[in-house]
Order: C-alpha cells, then sequence, then structure tokens
C-alpha cells in the first residue's frame, strides 16, 4: 500500500492520482499490468478513458456496498468511461487485449486482471452485462 503524495505519470495517459481510493486518504495499490493493459485499450480505442473507480480499500468498499470479492481491493480493476464509444466495442476490445474480467453497466464498464475466473463455460474471461433494459 501506498500513500501519494505527487502526480506521478504511469504511462503516455495514465496517472496515479487516476487510481487513488476515493476514501480520501491518498492510499493506492495497483497491480503489475493493469496500466499496460489499460494503456493498451487507449491505443487501440484511439480515445481518451475516464477512470471513474480504481483502487478501494477494504473499508471503502464495504460502504459503498462494493463486492467483498471486488477486484478493486486488490488493485487489479478499475470503471471507466470511454466518451463516444459503445460499451459492447470496450468490451469486445478488453476481450481481445486480455482483460480477464468484464462488466458492462449502465454508466460505466468495469475491468480487471482477476487471477482466478469465476465462468465454467471455459472462456478465457469473465463477462457479465448489468445494464438496466437489457
Amino acid at each position: 500500500m501506498y500513500k501519494v503524495l505527487n502526480n506521478i505519470k504511469l504511462s503516455q495517459n495514465f496517472h496515479i492520482k487516476e487510481f487513488v481510493c476515493k476514501e480520501g486518504k491518498g492510499e493506492v495499490l495497483i497491480a503489475e499490468g493493469l496500466i499496460e493493459k489499460l494503456q493498451a485499450l487507449r491505443n487501440y480505442l484511439n480515445r481518451p478513458i475516464i477512470i471513474t473507480s480504481g483502487y478501494r480499500s477494504p473499508a471503502y468498499n464495504k460502504k459503498i456496498k462494493g463486492s467483498p470479492k471486488s477486484q478493486h481491493i486488490h488493485g487489479r480493476a478499475v470503471d471507466i468511461k470511454v466518451p463516444g464509444v459503445a460499451a459492447e466495442d470496450v468490451g469486445r476490445a478488453s476481450i481481445k487485449l486480455g482483460f480477464k474480467g468484464i462488466g458492462i453497466y449502465d454508466t460505466f464498464t468495469h475491468l480487471d486482471i482477476r487471477e482466478n475466473l469465476v465462468n465454467k463455460v471455459g472462456r478465457n474471461y469473465d463477462y457479465w452485462d448489468m445494464r438496466t433494459g437489457k
């Protein structure tokens, strides 16, 4: 666990403060490989990616009623918005680029690099669509 004091550049388009837990303590944990996959997605889509949620401390995750098994707690997940790109297109690109967890929601897309898959259908990724009306 690290406390962020500066806005360090992690890749061409991402800075550490984008991943900091929103509870206000400046804490961040980012799993190896997450930044590289996000930068690859940004390059592939050729669009800015807005991170709406990165690392979550266990306490903050509980406070916002996140899953107790959330990949955010381990620094392996982000929730993003990609203006001008359909959720399905973000999902397809994320699968192609090797993300292991892809969740489509009404206002964001969840991406993670989970270590263990949940699905039992033989895919090399987990996918879920939680949009209302779908």
